[in-house]
């Protein structure tokens, strides 16, 4: 459906112009563009075990919502869907007591995945008396309108449902419609999201502030937009995950693009690549390898975490560091392609269990983002030539249009976003409008920089942690958590405690 240039964290080279002159590979007959990275994708599991979701460790029902496909269009013959979600009460205190209701922002994926890698949510509701409330994002998982993937995918005509401002208006009316049948609509809702997630936890607080009284948006680059943060950022903070572990690291990795490139375009030269590699199939050209390296080096940044986890892939502590003593390490006498398999391979390998590598796997459904990316995600992104260990590159506006419009036939609106939700002048929007939200981000993590890094005011606060990564407060406890991340999500429970406090007060007052 989408062309090859939305593959995930495609990165344009300044060389691809060789590559398509000498290949003439009909794929690459369009240009190539730097497009809005998914936050998670189709590189991110095991072909082996691409179709398996994590073991359920938390208890929950299963349930499903008759929700409108259009909620701004008022037909009565509008179409529905039906919206799964994930429901607990096991812990829920009840109408009565003001028992609060813990929801989080489905992302752009199966909802059961986020939920069993959310355990934060699952640890407090117990503290709080809280229900807990996963509802799965439109168009992701099993929420398909139409009744199917392949008929909710078809075309532009049944994909501009898809959107952020219909997924939000699913969230509200969904928890409104469950308080109003259990008749506990005076039982607050905080809202928790991480990445994706995290973004819309911020800005469904700002755009539906009757509906949640809070919001914990970790790891939530609502800042990663036109004019707002450098295009460069997130690249370069890839980069600098790698060169604090090893600078002779990020100098292979910086000068393997070229040798890539230039064996690709030997004679045979994509077969030596993919017998150095490992791949399953034979490769089709170097942009595909290409997207392969720069998707695992992207990702290991996001999920650096000072513990072993298995969140994107089975991985060791400290993984980067792992990686570039694979690189740095290598047997003598290794080139730098072999050099560079050997520190990938700990990230899609790390088991051992893996005999081949494939190049095409979206194993939880994500590939509604390409939509996204193309509507109103857009998310500029370029390569530096000093700070990044990627090959330099200048986003372009007008190719990334192109690109859309032969993909979906539509046009981005790169400015939309920002429209409806704010972006710009970011502090004093907040400060003026904004009330209980939390931006939790850590300096690993690749899209801190673009999320909020500083406190806005008593009660929009940014907690950052110089060795955190992706949404790592989200993630249930473990016995080798730092002191800081134990510290930091105490912090978020006295926030959170303070929030529901204040408003039974004043709702008890209201009430007398």
């Amino acid at each position: 459906m989408a062309a090859r240039f939305f593959s995930l964290f495609v990165f344009p080279l300044v060389f691809c112009a060789l590559i398509l002159l000498a290949l003439s590979i009909p794929s690459f007959s369009s240009p190539v563009h730097l497009s809005s990275p998914q936050f998670l994708g189709k590189f991110s599991r095991r072909p082996t075990s691409s179709n398996k979701l994590p073991v359920k460790r938390y208890r929950y029902d299963v349930r499903y919502f008759d929700q409108r496909l259009d909620h701004f269009s008022f037909s009565d013959d509008d179409p529905r869907f039906r919206q799964r979600y994930l429901f607990s009460s096991d812990h829920w205190t009840g109408p009565d007591r003001m028992g609060p209701i813990f929801l989080y922002c489905g992302n752009e994926g199966d909802i059961a995945w986020f939920a069993e890698n959310t355990g934060f949510v699952w640890e407090i509701a117990p503290k709080f008396g809280a229900m807990v409330l996963f509802p799965e994002h439109r168009y992701y998982g099993e929420s398909m309108p139409y009744g199917s993937r392949e008929e909710a995918y078809k075309n532009s005509t049944t994909l501009k449902y898809l959107s952020a401002e219909q997924a939000l208006a699913d969230f509200a009316v969904l928890v409104t419609d469950l308080k109003r049948n259990l008749s506990a609509q005076a039982c607050p809702v905080v809202l928790f999201g991480g990445s994706y997630g995290g973004m819309l936890a911020a800005w469904m607080r700002l755009k539906y502030p009757h509906i949640a009284v809070g919001a914990l948006a970790s790891s939530a680059p609502i800042l990663q937009f036109e004019d707002i943060v450098p295009p460069e950022t997130f690249y370069d903070l890839v980069s600098n995950d790698f060169k604090r572990e090893s600078t002779n690291c990020f100098d292979t990795i910086k000068n393997s693009w070229d040798v890539l490139v230039s064996e690709s375009l030997k004679e045979n030269g994509l077969s030596a690549l993919t017998k150095t590699f490992g791949l399953c199939r034979e490769l089709r050209n170097a942009q595909d390898l290409v997207d392969w390296l720069s998707s695992a080096y992207s990702y290991l940044a996001m999920v650096d975490y000072p513990y072993p986890s298995n969140f994107l892939m089975p991985l060791p502590g400290h993984p980067i560091r792992e990686v570039c003593n694979k690189i740095d390490n290598a047997s003598d006498g290794s080139t730098i392609l072999e050099r560079i398999f050997e520190g990938v391979s700990l990230y899609y390998n790390y088991t051992g269990d893996v005999s081949c590598f494939e190049l095409d796997d979206d194993p939880h459904g994500m590939s509604g983002w390409d939509w996204q990316a193309c509507t109103e995600m857009v998310m500029p992104m370029s390569s530096s030539q000093v700070g990044s260990m990627f090959s330099p590159y200048n986003f372009n506006l007008s190719s990334y249009e192109e690109g859309c419009r032969q993909s979906f036939g539509v046009s981005p609106r790169p400015r939309w976003i920002t429209t409806e939700f704010g972006g710009h002048d970011i502090k004093m929007t907040l400060k003026m409008f904004g009330s209980n939200m939390i931006f939790s981000n850590g300096l690993l993590d690749p899209w801190s920089g673009g999320s909020v890094l500083q406190n806005i005011s008593d009660s929009v606060v940014a907690l950052v942690t110089d060795e955190g990564a992706h949404h790592i407060d989200l993630r249930a406890a473990t016995p080798e958590d730092p002191a800081w991340l134990v510290e930091q999500r105490a912090t978020e429970v006295r926030l959170i405690e303070g929030w529901l406090n204040n408003y039974q007060a004043k709702r008890l007052i209201s009430d007398m």
